[in-house]
């Protein structure tokens, strides 16, 4: 069976600087995987590598069993099933919340607008904000424009789902609703791959946990290991900083 992604010898550079140093990463379908690292430690071009938002340096990358970073490869029928959602919510402001979930679908997936209202309240009903359909992003606080924001790209029907630290930045009462979010699609089987410093969400939800420092993969294993019981210094002095934020090195 293909792993939903795979990706091997991943090597991003943004002219001298070296992002990603050689990644190797697979994720199986229905798993759930955080990614956890010091900011700077390239977490997030990883996860743009993915869908080729960011166009890697060298190495390979597959979805589904597709080879994204092949040349020949239809990116746009690819990226299909592929679900992100960003730090910042990117919605339409001009547009309702219902218009912002419909319009990709009927552009890119090419269905009717009855259809796309449907799905797109059905969705919405996942993410707690049906009431909220006919409202505009800035009548809606932090946490339900990425409530939407999640909505919208479960409307594509994705068989994959990327988030990049998803909850960063949302005032602190807010996030609870937005992992309360994520955790209904990893209990309904939904392949997730998360970039979080949420480290409760990830021993808690994560099937795997990844520690990424300095471009590299340093530590891969179940919350129990790499959060509870990490092997490595590095990771282990991180944690120290997050789990203990008064904590001095």
């Amino acid at each position: 069976m293909n792993h939903a992604v795979e990706i091997r010898g991943l090597h991003k550079s943004f002219g001298s600087n070296k992002v990603l140093k050689g990644i190797d990463l697979s994720v199986e379908p229905g798993q759930v995987v955080c990614v956890i690292g010091p900011s700077g430690s390239g977490k997030s071009t990883l996860l743009r590598c993915v869908n080729l938002l960011e166009q890697p340096t060298s190495g390979k990358v597959f979805v589904g069993g597709v080879e994204l970073t092949d040349e020949d490869v239809d990116i746009d029928a690819a990226r299909r099933g592929v679900g992100m959602v960003f730090q910042q919510f990117n919605l339409f402001g001009h547009l309702t919340v219902l218009r912002n979930i419909t319009i990709a679908q009927e552009r890119v997936l090419k269905r009717r607008r009855p259809e796309c209202e449907r799905i797109a309240r059905h969705n919405l009903e996942r993410v707690g904000l049906t009431e909220k359909a006919d409202s505009y992003p800035a009548q809606l606080s932090g946490g339900q424009q990425q409530r939407v924001a999640i909505a919208r790209a479960l409307a594509m029907d994705p068989s994959l789902m990327l988030f990049d630290e998803p909850t960063s930045a949302l005032d602190p009462e807010l996030v609870g609703d937005v992992l309360t979010v994520m955790r209904k699609l990893a209990e309904d089987g939904m392949t997730m791959l998360v970039v979080t410093h949420e480290m409760a969400f990830a021993r808690e939800v994560a099937d795997r946990v990844v520690f990424m420092d300095d471009g590299m993969v340093v530590e891969d294993g179940p919350p129990s290991q790499v959060i509870a019981n990490p092997k490595h210094q590095r990771t282990r002095s991180f944690l120290s900083r997050v789990l203990n934020p008064t904590h001095v090195d």
